[in-house]
């Protein structure tokens, strides 16, 4: 007797043996036991699901003797003419090689005669779609009014293709991919009546590469009994059909969740120089960033998922590296390279690129997270919750941006030690040194020297400039400079008032005559009248006004300002004194990222 291959041998006889689709399944059986037996049918579904097969089994129920039953005898005669294909009132027809008008004639002229044997005449369709519209609509009125002796049973695997006019004379089955777990159980059954040792990782690495068909699976196994004999392993079967195994997945998937580029091109070379099927390895990314999101979401329910007990334990773990939302980016990167997948010229180029950006798309920031800490600068004048982000790691410590501190009330003049003298704590005591500029200034002369001010320490930071050029001066007494902003540009204190900025203002005015001043800003409505700074300054030949020194040490000083220093001159923008701005430097720092243009 010759070799029968397993997906023919252990064929399903009976709708019990039918795995993974007990919907149609019992449908058929009910309908059987309650006499409501259609005319025609039609079954849907991917390959290697079970569609002819069950239209077999269906006609056995019909035809066998005393039937139409559901509880078949397999041993009698008109059921071992259907299963052998040679029952003369079961006719299996072709529909990719008779799909001709012809054809369909010849079908509506023979199925006026009664069945020569059985109770039913059946015509059992394979790929029905495949007829033309001409044999469709020639089916059409035989197949709405057929004699009582016939039945039809189409099968098809591409329901879309069928004409709606014949899919509302039918009766729709639609069949699933099978289940990971009951494929498993299958072989695991047929290897044992084979008597061939498996392990399950083996088991589980065949029915992952059949994607839900048994008849793909049972091949799969028949092809590895012939080549390794009675023991297969996990091994073998990756490297027959070049899988991946699961463990390298679940470390690759790891790798980038945890950011680790070299990691994650490390060991995308060793599979691609192992002959692993790319493609298949893109498909089983996506099936694991998926089943990770379906457990964080669904809050670690498996019942969602088909996965070992190695992959649930990895879900467990893996879940808690990244946000949902980092998951969701990672999944589109993904399903983005797999509709590329197929027209690239490289793969293994295209996958590496892939995993590149799903470790930027797990590190990337949303819009609404962005806009939420450019509010937090804003309302807490540049400081940033120590929360939010990780402090930079630097080798170079004097490059180091420390966070802005949040506005704070001016510091008292600075104090002198006095060795020696008589204290009641240690043997220092403290006086404070009297400030130069203790005159107040006019409200003339500090217009005045507001304009050269907001000039000099625009030029060291453009980006203080565009801010001072909203505020206004309100007095000058005791050594402290106060700026007001009014309470329309109020909430652009906090961007301006920082350290380094006050270092600059102090810097300028001690330039311009004022040495050791302090800076305060403060919320002040501008006096009536008064003119804002306009942006940009027009040339002029006026003279330009000189502020009054406010001591006999500040006279000596010339105040006024120099060639390069001319407030009639154009404010020059410094693309790099805006990048090292300690503002622009936190918010880089805050969202990890990187200036790729400066433009005035």
């Amino acid at each position: 007797m010759s070799y029968q291959v397993i997906a023919r041998k252990y064929r399903p006889q009976r709708f019990a043996d039918v795995v993974g689709q007990e919907h149609v399944t019992d449908t058929l059986s009910n309908a059987i036991k309650q006499n409501r037996i259609a005319h025609a049918y039609l079954f849907c579904g991917p390959r290697g699901t079970g569609k002819t097969t069950i239209a077999r089994i269906f006609a056995k129920a019909l035809n066998c003797t005393g039937g139409p039953k559901v509880d078949f005898d397999d041993n009698d005669s008109r059921v071992k003419e259907i299963t052998e294909g040679r029952a003369m009132d079961v006719l299996e027809i072709d529909g990719a090689s008779n799909n001709g008008v012809e054809q369909v004639r010849e079908l509506r002229e023979t199925c006026q005669y009664v069945p020569a044997s059985s109770k039913f005449k059946i015509y059992i369709i394979d790929e029905v779609h495949m007829l033309s519209t001409a044999a469709f609509n020639a089916l059409l009125k035989t197949l709405e009014e057929p004699p009582a002796h016939v039945k039809f049973m189409f099968a098809t695997t591409d329901p879309e293709k069928v004409l709606a006019t014949i899919l509302s004379r039918c009766q729709r089955f639609d069949l699933r991919r099978i289940p990971t777990a009951l494929i498993v159980k299958h072989l695991a059954h047929i290897a044992g009546l084979e008597k061939v040792k498996i392990d399950d990782a083996a088991l589980y690495a065949i029915a992952r590469g059949a994607d839900g068909g048994m008849r793909d699976a049972e091949s799969t196994l028949d092809q590895l009994i012939s080549f390794c004999g009675d023991k297969i392993e996990e091994p073998d079967v990756l490297t027959m059909f070049g899988l991946t195994a699961q463990s390298q997945i679940l470390d690759l998937c790891r790798a980038v969740l945890a950011g680790e580029i070299h990691t994650t091109l490390h060991q995308l070379n060793d599979l691609s120089q192992k002959g692993k099927d790319l493609g298949r390895l893109l498909s089983d990314l996506l099936s694991h960033f998926r089943n990770l999101i379906l457990f964080q979401v669904s809050k670690g329910d498996l019942s969602l998922m088909e996965v070992s007990e190695a992959e649930a334990a990895a879900l467990k773990e893996q879940s808690t590296l990244a946000t949902t939302d980092a998951l969701t980016r990672i999944l589109e990167v993904l399903a983005d390279a797999e509709l590329r997948l197929r027209d690239a010229a490289s793969k293994k180029i295209l996958l590496e690129v892939t995993l590149l950006r799903s470790i930027e798309a797990r590190n990337a920031v949303s819009i609404d997270a962005v806009l939420k800490q450019l509010n937090a600068l804003r309302g807490q004048g540049g400081a940033v919750v120590a929360a939010t982000a990780p402090a930079p790691v630097a080798a170079d410590v004097s490059r180091r941006t420390s966070p802005l501190p949040v506005s704070a009330p001016p510091q008292p003049a600075a104090a002198t030690p006095v060795r020696n003298a008589p204290t009641d704590v240690g043997d220092y005591t403290f006086a404070e040194a009297p400030a130069t500029s203790a005159a107040p200034v006019a409200s003339g002369d500090l217009e005045s020297l507001w304009s050269q001010l907001v000039d000099a320490a625009g030029r060291v930071s453009p980006f203080m400039r565009t801010y001072l050029l909203e505020a206004h001066p309100v007095s000058f007494e005791k050594g402290v400079f106060i700026i007001g902003f009014d309470p329309e540009f109020d909430d652009h204190r906090g961007l301006v008032d920082n350290s380094k900025n006050h270092a600059i203002i102090q810097t300028k005015l001690a330039e311009l005559g004022h040495p050791n001043s302090q800076i305060k800003f403060i919320k002040a409505d501008a006096p009536a009248g008064r003119t804002r700074l306009a942006p940009t300054v027009v040339p002029t030949a006026a003279p330009v006004a000189t502020p009054k020194p406010a001591t006999a040490s500040a006279a000596a000083k010339p105040a006024t300002p120099t060639a390069k220093e001319k407030p009639s001159a154009p404010v020059p923008f410094n693309k790099d004194d805006f990048k090292n701005d300690p503002l622009i430097q936190k918010a880089l720092e805050v969202f990890k990222g990187q200036i790729v243009d400066v433009r005035a």
